[in-house]
């Protein structure tokens, strides 16, 4: 209690006043700053979001690939129906080798997203698109991938990769292992591709 029997705190002084006043102005311009910088990633991060989700959306509405439907991804390449040919291990192939030469340029046989770009130890270097109907397009033994990363839209025709014999392919001819997978199980890629 103060000696006049006033409850009341000291009056601030003028210095005190604008020591709070810049503080504060200084905590809002630093928030401003902030939200700024962030909403702008924000919004965008939520656009790219909406629009994936859309494009999926989209794709498992659309039928699944037919007969003689596909382009090929190597389209200047003979096209040799391996499906089923005995693998190591006891497996047998689940899609089909298209030879060509280191580099070669591989294309998109659909349109869709792109769930992989990565490394897995059969395949060594893939590339995972989800077309119409969900439909999963698996590229494999790549020497390297085009600039291209997971959420990504293609085309068919887009470049997605090179030819390559990465993974379990070592010491083999430079190829692409092309398959296609629907509900989770592979399906006989070549009948659903087109022949020159």
């Amino acid at each position: 209690m103060l000696a006049d029997g006033n409850n009341r705190p000291p009056k601030p002084t003028l210095f005190s006043r604008l020591l709070s006043l810049i503080i504060r102005a200084t905590v809002l311009l630093a928030l401003l700053f902030i939200f700024d910088k962030l909403l702008p990633s924000i919004s965008q991060q939520t656009q790219s979001f909406v629009v994936a989700k859309w494009q999926q959306l989209s794709l498992l509405q659309q039928a699944l690939p037919v007969e003689n439907s596909l382009p090929s991804p190597l389209p200047e390449q003979h096209l040799t129906d391996t499906w089923g040919a005995a693998r190591s291990q006891g497996r047998s192939h689940e899609g089909i080798d298209i030879f060509a030469a280191r580099g070669t340029p591989i294309q998109a046989t659909t349109q869709g997203i792109v769930s992989k770009v990565g490394e897995n130890t059969l395949g060594g270097r893939v590339v995972v698109v989800v077309g119409p109907g969900g439909a999963g397009h698996y590229y494999a033994h790549l020497e390297d991938y085009a600039d291209i990363v997971p959420n990504d839209w293609v085309n068919a025709g887009d470049i997605i990769g090179y030819v390559g014999n990465s993974g379990n392919a070592k010491g083999t001819p430079t190829h692409v292992h092309y398959g296609i997978y629907i509900n989770g199980s592979a399906v006989n890629p070549y009948p659903l591709l087109q022949k020159d």
